[in-house]
Protein backbone atom coordinates (compact mmCIF):
# COMPACT_ATOMS: atom_id res chain seq x y z
CA UNK A 1 0.00 0.00 0.00
CA UNK A 2 1.38 3.58 -0.79
CA UNK A 3 2.03 5.58 1.72
CA UNK A 4 0.68 8.38 0.78
CA UNK A 5 0.78 12.29 2.98
CA UNK A 6 -2.45 13.88 2.07
CA UNK A 7 -5.55 13.43 4.51
CA UNK A 8 -8.90 14.88 4.67
CA UNK A 9 -9.79 16.63 7.18
CA UNK A 10 -13.52 18.31 8.33
CA UNK A 11 -13.63 21.74 9.16
CA UNK A 12 -13.75 21.00 12.75
CA UNK A 13 -10.91 18.72 12.87
CA UNK A 14 -8.66 20.59 10.85
CA UNK A 15 -9.43 23.70 13.47
CA UNK A 16 -8.53 21.31 16.06
CA UNK A 17 -5.32 20.29 14.91
CA UNK A 18 -4.43 23.84 14.26
CA UNK A 19 -5.38 25.15 17.81
CA UNK A 20 -2.93 22.27 19.09
CA UNK A 21 -0.12 23.25 16.61
CA UNK A 22 -0.48 26.95 18.20
CA UNK A 23 -0.19 25.61 21.69
CA UNK A 24 2.87 23.34 21.13
CA UNK A 25 6.36 24.46 20.85
CA UNK A 26 7.68 23.28 18.01
CA UNK A 27 10.93 20.94 17.43
CA UNK A 28 9.64 17.62 18.59
CA UNK A 29 8.53 14.97 16.52
CA UNK A 30 4.62 15.39 17.50
CA UNK A 31 5.37 18.50 15.92
CA UNK A 32 6.92 17.42 12.81
CA UNK A 33 3.93 15.03 12.36
CA UNK A 34 1.16 17.68 13.13
CA UNK A 35 2.77 20.29 10.89
CA UNK A 36 2.67 17.18 8.18
CA UNK A 37 -0.94 16.53 8.89
CA UNK A 38 -1.75 20.70 8.70
CA UNK A 39 0.06 20.93 5.56
CA UNK A 40 -1.03 17.92 3.62
CA UNK A 41 -4.66 18.10 4.20
CA UNK A 42 -7.86 18.40 2.04
CA UNK A 43 -10.44 20.27 4.16
CA UNK A 44 -13.89 19.59 3.77
CA UNK A 45 -17.24 19.76 4.93
CA UNK A 46 -18.83 17.34 7.50
CA UNK A 47 -21.47 16.80 4.72
CA UNK A 48 -18.91 16.21 2.20
CA UNK A 49 -16.64 13.90 3.68
CA UNK A 50 -16.16 10.67 2.35
CA UNK A 51 -18.10 7.40 5.16
CA UNK A 52 -14.72 5.90 4.63
CA UNK A 53 -12.41 8.79 6.46
CA UNK A 54 -11.06 8.68 9.40
CA UNK A 55 -12.56 11.92 11.78
CA UNK A 56 -12.67 12.80 15.50
CA UNK A 57 -14.96 9.95 17.19
CA UNK A 58 -14.27 7.46 14.19
CA UNK A 59 -14.12 3.58 15.00
CA UNK A 60 -11.10 2.36 13.33
CA UNK A 61 -9.56 -0.87 12.69
CA UNK A 62 -6.11 0.18 11.67
CA UNK A 63 -3.14 -1.41 11.80
CA UNK A 64 0.68 -0.71 12.64
CA UNK A 65 3.22 -2.25 11.08
CA UNK A 66 2.81 -5.83 10.42
CA UNK A 67 1.46 -6.10 13.85
CA UNK A 68 -1.71 -7.15 14.91
CA UNK A 69 -5.28 -5.51 13.56
CA UNK A 70 -6.25 -2.92 16.61
CA UNK A 71 -9.85 -1.19 16.82
CA UNK A 72 -9.97 2.20 18.58
CA UNK A 73 -11.72 5.47 18.63
CA UNK A 74 -9.50 8.17 17.56
CA UNK A 75 -10.62 10.83 19.95
CA UNK A 76 -9.56 14.34 20.70
CA UNK A 77 -8.25 13.76 24.31
CA UNK A 78 -8.19 10.63 27.07
CA UNK A 79 -11.36 10.25 28.61
CA UNK A 80 -11.71 8.23 32.25
CA UNK A 81 -13.59 5.14 31.80
CA UNK A 82 -12.48 4.26 28.47
CA UNK A 83 -9.17 2.73 28.72
CA UNK A 84 -8.04 0.84 25.93
CA UNK A 85 -11.01 2.10 23.84
CA UNK A 86 -9.62 5.34 22.71
CA UNK A 87 -6.79 6.72 20.79
CA UNK A 88 -6.27 10.54 21.17
CA UNK A 89 -4.74 12.81 18.63
CA UNK A 90 -2.49 13.90 21.31
CA UNK A 91 -1.10 10.45 20.26
CA UNK A 92 1.56 9.95 17.19
CA UNK A 93 -0.58 7.46 16.40
CA UNK A 94 -4.13 8.54 16.82
CA UNK A 95 -2.71 11.25 15.04
CA UNK A 96 -1.26 9.24 11.69
CA UNK A 97 -4.90 7.83 11.80
CA UNK A 98 -6.61 11.29 11.53
CA UNK A 99 -7.91 11.67 7.70
CA UNK A 100 -6.80 8.80 5.99
CA UNK A 101 -9.23 6.89 4.49
CA UNK A 102 -9.65 2.92 4.59
CA UNK A 103 -6.18 1.37 2.54
CA UNK A 104 -4.33 4.54 3.19
CA UNK A 105 -0.97 4.45 4.90
CA UNK A 106 1.32 7.35 6.77
CA UNK A 107 4.90 6.56 8.11
CA UNK A 108 5.54 7.90 11.59
CA UNK A 109 8.81 7.97 13.81
CA UNK A 110 8.66 5.66 16.47
CA UNK A 111 10.35 5.16 19.56
CA UNK A 112 13.11 3.25 19.08
CA UNK A 113 14.32 5.68 15.67
CA UNK A 114 12.94 4.12 13.21
CA UNK A 115 9.62 3.88 11.07
CA UNK A 116 5.98 3.04 11.94
CA UNK A 117 3.66 2.45 9.66
CA UNK A 118 0.10 3.00 10.34
CA UNK A 119 -2.70 1.75 7.55
CA UNK A 120 -6.75 1.93 8.08
CA UNK A 121 -8.50 -0.90 7.02
CA UNK A 122 -11.78 -0.16 8.07
CA UNK A 123 -14.06 2.68 9.25
CA UNK A 124 -16.32 0.63 11.33
CA UNK A 125 -18.03 4.11 12.42
CA UNK A 126 -17.91 7.60 11.66
CA UNK A 127 -20.05 10.32 13.52
CA UNK A 128 -20.31 12.33 9.86
CA UNK A 129 -21.72 9.10 8.06
CA UNK A 130 -24.48 8.46 10.77
CA UNK A 131 -25.84 11.80 10.84
CA UNK A 132 -26.08 11.74 7.28
CA UNK A 133 -28.22 8.41 7.90
CA UNK A 134 -30.15 9.94 9.93
CA UNK A 135 -31.15 12.76 8.55
CA UNK A 136 -31.95 10.60 5.48
CA UNK A 137 -34.13 8.58 7.78
CA UNK A 138 -35.86 11.55 9.43
CA UNK A 139 -36.57 13.61 6.14
CA UNK A 140 -34.70 16.39 7.19
CA UNK A 141 -31.55 15.87 4.85
CA UNK A 142 -33.03 19.00 2.19
CA UNK A 143 -33.93 21.43 4.81
CA UNK A 144 -30.88 20.62 7.38
CA UNK A 145 -32.81 21.56 10.24
CA UNK A 146 -31.51 19.34 12.50
CA UNK A 147 -28.37 19.56 14.24
CA UNK A 148 -26.15 16.80 15.39
CA UNK A 149 -27.15 16.39 19.63
CA UNK A 150 -30.65 17.71 18.81
CA UNK A 151 -33.55 15.74 19.45
CA UNK A 152 -36.34 15.10 16.58
CA UNK A 153 -39.36 17.39 17.19
CA UNK A 154 -42.82 15.71 16.05
CA UNK A 155 -46.29 17.74 15.89
CA UNK A 156 -48.27 15.99 18.09
CA UNK A 157 -52.38 16.90 17.25
CA UNK A 158 -54.96 16.77 20.78
CA UNK A 159 -58.27 17.38 21.06
CA UNK A 160 -58.79 20.55 23.12
CA UNK A 161 -60.34 18.64 25.64
CA UNK A 162 -57.76 16.33 26.17
CA UNK A 163 -54.98 19.02 26.27
CA UNK A 164 -57.11 20.96 28.82
CA UNK A 165 -57.19 17.69 31.40
CA UNK A 166 -53.56 17.59 30.53
CA UNK A 167 -52.80 20.96 31.96
CA UNK A 168 -55.37 20.86 34.45
CA UNK A 169 -53.12 17.56 36.28
CA UNK A 170 -50.12 19.95 35.83
CA UNK A 171 -51.51 22.61 37.77
CA UNK A 172 -52.69 20.38 40.21
CA UNK A 173 -49.60 18.71 40.72
CA UNK A 174 -48.05 22.03 41.67
CA UNK A 175 -51.25 23.48 44.05
CA UNK A 176 -50.40 22.82 47.55
CA UNK A 177 -52.93 25.20 49.03
CA UNK A 178 -50.27 27.22 50.62
CA UNK A 179 -49.59 31.24 49.14
CA UNK A 180 -46.80 32.41 49.99
CA UNK A 181 -45.38 34.82 47.77
CA UNK A 182 -42.12 34.18 48.88
CA UNK A 183 -39.09 36.46 49.57
CA UNK A 184 -40.25 40.26 49.43
CA UNK A 185 -38.71 42.32 47.63
CA UNK A 186 -39.17 45.81 49.75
Amino acid sequence: MPNIDSCQLTTKDYTVLEVMQERRPGGDTFSAILQRKISNAVVMFREDIPATVVTLSTRVAYRANDGPAETRIVAHDEMRGLVGMLLPITNPRGLALLGLAEGQSMSIPSADGGLETMTVHEVVYQPEAARRERLKLTGNAASGSWRQGEPVLRVVHRPDELQDKAENKVMAAFDTGFDDPGPSAA
